[in-house]
């Protein structure tokens, strides 16, 4: 599924839109460019699970943030400042991601051997004043998943 996002409010929209059909255990893996809008649909996804907004920041240099939701936790990694599979090993990685609640990925495409089978992928792409959102199924879960995000939306595309 390709979407042409206009600016950033669309940006973090459609995380909103990925939010609100996310279920406990879903992996959204993100990739782009700096700049390309990584954080902003990650705010999307957790304010649409209950996270506070202003909480919602890139965990650029944390590595993982955590964001409370109405009922589900958030965990939020950016993997750009790591190396090797072995740091992955030490932030305990491969506990969070996939389990309990939502994991959200910036620059999940570094570490693509250290992923769970099962994932939605999602690059962000500059495209003119906007950006242009490539969203790839890793499974059958993420194929339901996307079948009921273009149901509950028209993207004019």
């Amino acid at each position: 599924m390709e979407i042409y996002l206009q600016d950033s409010a669309a940006t973090e929209a459609l995380g909103r839109l990925l939010g609100k059909h996310a279920a406990s255990g879903d992996v959204f893996c993100l990739s782009g460019d700096l700049g390309a809008g990584k954080t902003l649909l990650s705010r999307g996804v957790a304010v649409a699970l209950g996270a506070e907004a202003e909480d919602v920041n890139s965990p650029t240099f944390a590595i993982m943030n955590v964001y409370q939701g109405r009922e589900l936790e958030i965990r939020h990694f950016d993997l750009y400042r790591l190396n090797s599979p072995e740091e992955l090993e030490d932030i305990g990685f491969e506990e969070y991601a996939g389990g309990d609640g939502v994991t959200l990925i910036e620059w999940a495409e570094l570490f693509k051997e250290e992923l769970p089978e099962e994932y939605l992928q999602i690059t962000l792409l500059h495209d003119g004043e906007g950006r242009r959102a490539v969203l790839q199924a890793q499974g059958e879960r993420y194929e339901k998943l996307l079948r009921e995000v273009e149901e509950d939306a028209d993207f004019g595309n």
